[in-house]
Order: C-alpha cells, then structure tokens, then sequence
C-alpha cells in the first residue's frame, strides 16, 4: 500500500553525511558558489518545515527520501564526528556507495532540482557555514508529518519502533564490547536485526508496502548500521551471524 502525503494530490514524480568542502577546495577570499559539487557528493540534506511545501507542491516523492531513526549513528557537523542522532530526521536519498545526493547530476556537477533545492542546500556556503550549522536539527520534520493521520503504514512504523529501536542497537554493541565472550549480547543484537528483518519482510509482502518506499517507512535496516560499528552480517538458512572485525 502507497503512503498518503498531507498534500491534496500524489507527490510528482551514509551514516557519514559532511556538507563542507575539503580545506583544499576552500580559500580565504571565496564568496560564491562554484560549483564543485563537493557538498553534494557527501549526500542528502535534512528536511525542515521550511521545506514541506517543496514536498506538497511534488519536488521530492517518498522513494527519494530516507529516514534517520532516533538513535542512528551519523556524522554530525556540528561535533564533526559519528554521533547517534538525537532525533529522528527525514532526509533526501542517497545512492551508490559514496551514498551521493540523489539529485546530484555528475556529468554536470548540477543540482535536477536546484530551483527547488531544500534548506540546507540554500543555505549552505562553505565558506561560511554558520548559517547552515545554525539549523542542523532544528525545526526538522518527521515521517508523520508527511503522512495522513489515518494512513494504516503508521502502525507499521510504531511497531517498527517499538520491536527494534534504533538506540537498542548502540547499546547492544556497547555491552558487546565490554564483555564479548557473553554470547547474551551477541545474540540480543541477533534478535534485534531478525525483528527489524521480519517487520519489513511483513510490510513488503502482507501489507504491500512498494520496496522503493522502505527506506523512508523504516529507515536503514539494522544489519546496515552495524556496519558502521565494523560488524558483519551473513545469513544462511535462516540463521542470522555476526562477527567482529578479525573474527
């Protein structure tokens, strides 16, 4: 089943996420833009309220957007560090394995939507970024602002939320490490990355949820954030195993 956004009419058509520009690319004397589209290799930008009539008048769809879940580990440029976020953000996707802005046109080094870029990309300069730091999580929007208030897929969200948070995953591997010869807090992380698995596999599959919409229902699997803390997951026959680096 489709999500319904809030706007009368159907919308149109990785965890490290840096806007600036490297040192090399920036000089003292820089004050405009020029187009290196380095800001936008380094993935999508936050949404705020600012930008839901973008997203009402149909410059962005759901299967564009991602969802970081409270709790997920992401670089934070503010602290300039990986840092689980302290609330939840929807975002515009990424692609490819430097997880590039998905409007980010490569050939060109342009923006698809630049006339309709969201806030943070307006107000992004990186030569001086005090603008855009002065918003990072502020005034965000959440999946359910985007959703009708009666739209069935929030229940599937809340269950998500509640059998797999994602800050479980942050503290599961902190008891890991602390004592990783206690199979218990493998196999808490084990059980976390099969509820998050059979939740979406019941939303794809019983519920009809369309695979393009998964990352904005449901955020990043679990298995995909353990990734970020060096821990591998394999399956087979239905078994899910977990290894630390060199294990």
């Amino acid at each position: 089943m489709e999500p319904s956004f809030l706007s009368p009419e159907p919308c149109a058509a990785w965890a490290r996420h840096e806007f600036f520009c490297s040192e090399e690319t920036v000089t003292t004397a820089q004050t405009h833009c020029r187009q290196c589209g380095t800001c936008c290799r380094k993935g999508g930008p936050a949404l705020h309220r600012d930008d839901l009539e973008l997203i009402r008048q149909g410059h962005f769809s759901h299967h564009q957007l991602m969802t970081l879940r409270r709790g997920e580990p992401a670089f934070s440029p503010v602290d300039g560090r990986l840092e689980p976020t302290r609330r939840e953000l929807v975002k515009i996707n990424g692609h490819g394995r430097e997880w590039v802005c998905l409007f980010f046109q490569p050939k060109t080094a342009r923006c698809a939507i630049y006339a309709h870029r969201p806030l943070e990309c307006r107000l992004l300069k990186c030569w001086a970024p005090e603008a855009l730091l002065a918003v990072v999580e502020q005034d965000t929007i959440t999946r359910r602002d985007l959703l009708n208030p009666n739209d069935p897929v929030l229940e599937l969200i809340a269950l998500h939320d509640q059998q797999c948070p994602a800050e479980a995953v942050a503290e599961a591997v902190a008891d890991w490490r602390q004592k990783p010869d206690e199979s218990r807090h493998r196999a808490a992380l084990v059980d976390l990355v099969r509820r998050d698995l059979a939740v979406r596999h019941h939303a794809l599959t019983e519920f009809g949820l369309p695979p393009a919409v998964e990352f904005f229902v449901f955020g990043r699997p679990l298995f995909k954030l353990l990734g970020g803390y060096g821990v591998t997951t394999s399956e087979a026959a239905g078994t899910v195993e977990l290894r630390w680096p060199g294990e």
